[in-house]
């Protein structure tokens, strides 16, 4: 009976029950300061749902048409509204590129979840004001207001890139897409309607200048500060 026992004794568990250090997954958690701006950014919204579906037909109307864009731009009240709802889009656009790491470059990439936001917001902000010297700088002497409707033009193409993100964003997490997934969808929504914003500022300009110096207006004005981004996210 002994050598019976012996043969169907109880298995012992040879591997550690707990995960060494080492095969456990880091799990990014979610600082105050990303629950306070997502509290914020929740307030925002609604604060400004009404004013922005009553500005949704001329920031529509501005995506097809180049009128469009001196329309909303000749109604005071639509102009403010769409330059406050641009401002208030500023905080889900520093989540969203912090939550899919849309901006990941190497000096950010290993930092902790509140100090990379707010690096990220950092660099969001030298970027913005970046552009708006450059728009300073390079000022016409003369028919100014076309080239100011051409600047805040990007107000419009930004509210509607960022209800494109939120939505897709959104719509992915509910359907359980990975983060890749999610990331890849929503650098395609950047390029293009970049890509149609730079079309349409291009335009605008031309109606005060040649097309060359248009051309130059859009590299000096979009395109450094673009490429500047994207190199030091590639290379830094």
């Amino acid at each position: 009976m002994a050598v019976v026992d012996s043969l169907f004794q109880a298995g012992r568990l040879l591997l550690p029950e707990v995960p060494s250090p080492e095969t456990t997954l880091p799990v990014e958690t979610y600082p105050l300061a990303a629950t306070l701006l997502m509290g914020l950014c929740v307030v925002l919204l609604i604060m400004l749902a009404r004013p922005f579906l009553d500005l949704l037909p001329s920031l529509a109307d501005s995506l097809f048409r180049a009128r469009g864009s001196t329309a909303l731009e000749n109604s005071v009240r639509q102009s403010r509204d769409r330059s406050l709802i641009a401002m208030a889009l500023l905080v889900p656009m520093a989540l969203l590129t912090w939550r899919y790491r849309l901006y990941d470059p190497a000096f950010v990439r290993d930092l902790g979840p509140g100090v990379r936001l707010g690096a990220i917001a950092a660099v969001l902000a030298a970027y913005l004001l970046l552009r708006l010297l450059m728009y300073l700088w390079l000022k016409p002497r003369r028919r100014f207001d076309f080239y100011r409707l051409s600047h805040r033009t990007g107000y419009t193409y930004y509210i509607l890139l960022m209800l494109l993100m939120l939505v897709t964003a959104a719509v992915l997490a509910i359907f359980g897409a990975n983060d890749f997934i999610v990331r890849t969808f929503l650098y395609v929504e950047m390029a293009l309607v970049y890509l149609v914003f730079l079309v349409r500022r291009g335009q605008i300009l031309s109606l005060f200048c040649s097309h060359l110096l248009s051309f130059l207006y859009l590299c000096a004005l979009e395109l450094i500060p673009t490429v500047l981004l994207v190199v030091s996210a590639v290379v830094m």
